[in-house]
């Protein structure tokens, strides 16, 4: 069981990066075509149609892949304040099931993002011209890689290999500041 979990572990790490490449790209080309745009209406007086549904569509894809990618290195959303003045097993449990708390949403955000993408993918996203599935593939997508990620840990807990001793996000943070 431990091999299965070391090589989700190597997947997982090589998707987070990936995904906070792709995140980061996203954000510096969405920066520019903005940019673009404001240059061309204010400066060129002519404006590009296609910059504002091609940003929103980058924001969203970054949106879910930094999220997805938080969730990878734990920096969501958790029960840190219960943890100080808990004994160390509750605190075992609690970050259990904060994890089984973000599996139940990822899951529903890969449902209903897979529900919503497959039911739009015949209409068309106006000025871009792309199905219009594609406005829901990265909430789909970020559900699928959070479910992975969380998976991950779930596993390492249950299995005892996730060391509770591991900084958490937080403590990363002090550390490198």
């Amino acid at each position: 069981m431990l091999a299965g979990i070391a090589a989700l572990s190597r997947l997982n790490g090589f998707l987070s990066r990936v995904s906070l490449w792709l995140a980061g790209a996203g954000l510096v080309f969405m920066t520019l075509i903005v940019f673009a745009q404001v240059f061309m209406r204010y400066v060129m007086n002519d404006s590009l149609l296609w910059v504002e549904p091609v940003a929103i569509l980058l924001m969203s894809w970054f949106i879910f892949l930094g999220s997805a990618v938080g969730v990878h290195e734990s920096f969501h959303m958790g029960f840190d304040v219960l943890l100080f003045f808990l004994p160390d097993s509750a605190g075992n449990w609690l970050k259990g099931l904060s994890d089984l708390a973000v599996l139940c949403f990822a899951i529903g955000m890969a449902v209903y993002g897979w529900q919503l993408m497959v039911r739009t993918w015949g209409t068309t996203l106006p000025v871009i011209r792309l199905p219009g599935g594609f406005g829901y593939m990265p909430l789909f997508t970020g559900g699928v890689l959070m479910t992975l990620f969380v998976l991950e840990h779930l596993l390492q807990r249950l299995s005892g290999s996730r060391a509770e001793a591991q900084q958490d996000a937080e403590d990363i943070l002090m550390t490198e500041a």
